[in-house]
């Protein structure tokens, strides 16, 4: 599938209507999801025919884009029921099968089917602090192959030095740098649009004899 086309299928799918400021609901935008994903496939071959879970999914963007590029299963994961509602919409509107879970990604205890890819983008961390470290860190006891994040290029440094130091990551690479559009979505939100600088992150995982060493 063409770039052009992955964005224009991720467009057209159904976003939050009431946003929770307190989960940090923002949608990711078709233009940074479609890249993500694209990125992820035709640069490291990390979504076709591999199971590919979601983290704080949403409305299914990041998932849903995977379906598309071929995964082979994917897992949506949330702690809100409404927007698993809308995700599960949005897959069979795209006739996608994508499995989904109600958990809390900060206390997650994996016993799920092993998972090869992790893509999420994570809550920035503005209303609770340290939320989008927590993801990165469930995400990397899951994944055996990738995790896939978004996170602001302010943390950038930070970022890494955690995922070598102490989420037992082999590699932690800025894939590319976006322009992270935020809607004027809550009340305390002054102006119509806010563009953030956001790193893309590949995070490699060791392997699980690298971890016993």
């Amino acid at each position: 599938m063409k770039l052009k086309q992955l964005e224009s299928y991720l467009g057209s799918l159904e976003q939050f209507s009431t946003p929770k400021i307190e989960l940090e609901q923002y949608p990711t935008g078709a233009h940074i999801a479609s890249r993500m994903l694209y990125t992820a496939e035709n640069s490291f071959e990390d979504v076709n025919s591999k199971v590919v879970a979601d983290f704080g999914c949403g409305c299914g963007t990041l998932g849903l884009a995977a379906g598309l590029l071929g995964a082979e299963s994917v897992i949506g994961l949330d702690i809100d029921a409404e927007s698993l509602e809308i995700a599960y919409a949005n897959a069979d509107e795209l006739e996608l099968d994508m499995d989904f879970m109600q958990c809390d990604i900060s206390n997650l205890k994996w016993r799920g089917q092993i998972v090869e890819t992790v893509v999420m983008n994570p809550p920035f961390g503005t209303r609770r602090k340290g939320a989008d470290m927590d993801f990165l860190s469930s995400a990397m006891k899951v994944a055996s192959q990738a995790v896939y994040s978004l996170h602001k290029t302010t943390t950038r440094e930070h970022v890494k030095r955690a995922a070598l130091r102490d989420y037992n990551a082999r590699s932690a690479e800025v894939i590319c740098e976006l322009r992270y559009d935020v809607p004027q979505l809550y009340k305390f939100h002054k102006k119509k649009e806010v563009d953030i600088a956001v790193d893309l992150w590949r995070f490699v995982p060791q392997r699980k004899q690298e971890r016993s060493l």
